[in-house]
């Protein structure tokens, strides 16, 4: 399976596309906006290509051709304002769930954010990367798309310990980016997860069983 990683030169996005590489029956495409970040995956052997989501729909349609599933882990940052928010993690994710509606692609999964879908439990500080969250999650939504929706607690950059809760109705908590990866690559593939939406921290359970729950 050929899966494109959007935002692959981020901290979760190039960990997923290394486990990617090294899992059977997968081939990682990194999707990325610079040449020398192409340069660099290439370095490791990894295919990349070359597209921007302020960029048209029909790019990153072309840029989406030939790859099996998309998985968005593409975000603005956090020293970028609302206005990079609004165009990367809201217009930026919509266009992508567009983009793999034309290039004829069914399998999408979305980092989102921890209760990104319950307006009550939303931080003040992160209102507008909230909202963003939660828009986009809902154009993936009314997609046709076979998705699955992974909502993150805080991200920390520890190494990973393979054990996680998922749930939708679970406590708050961090989450190494590692074990986020390993969750994107656990879902990919597993059909019980298409049409589920759902939170994830650090917990007890291995990566795959709790997966396997879903």
């Amino acid at each position: 399976m050929k899966v494109t990683v959007v935002g692959a030169n981020g901290q979760i996005g190039k960990q997923l596309v290394h486990f990617l590489k090294e899992e059977e029956g997968y081939t990682p495409i990194a999707m990325v906006r610079k040449e020398e970040q192409a340069e660099s995956f290439a370095k490791d052997g990894i295919e990349s290509v070359l597209a921007d989501l302020e960029g048209s729909v029909e790019d990153l349609a072309n840029a989406f051709k030939g790859s099996d599933a998309v998985v968005f882990t593409a975000g603005s940052g956090g020293s970028t304002g609302s206005e990079m928010t609004l165009l990367i993690d809201l217009d930026g994710a919509a266009k992508t769930v567009e983009a793999a509606e034309k290039a004829g692609i069914s399998r999408y999964v979305m980092v989102s954010a921890f209760q990104a879908d319950n307006r009550e439990n939303w931080n003040d500080d992160l209102r507008p990367y909230y909202v963003a969250k939660h828009y986009a999650d809902k154009v993936l939504m009314a997609s046709g798309l076979d998705y699955t929706i992974v909502r993150p607690g805080g991200l920390v950059n520890e190494s990973g310990t393979g054990k996680v809760e998922i749930g939708d109705n679970i406590e708050p908590g961090s989450i190494a980016r590692e074990d986020v990866a390993k969750v994107l690559l656990a879902v990919i593939g597993a059909k019980n997860t298409y049409g589920a939406a759902f939170d994830v921290v650090a917990g007890e359970d291995n990566v795959e069983e709790a997966v396997s729950k879903i």
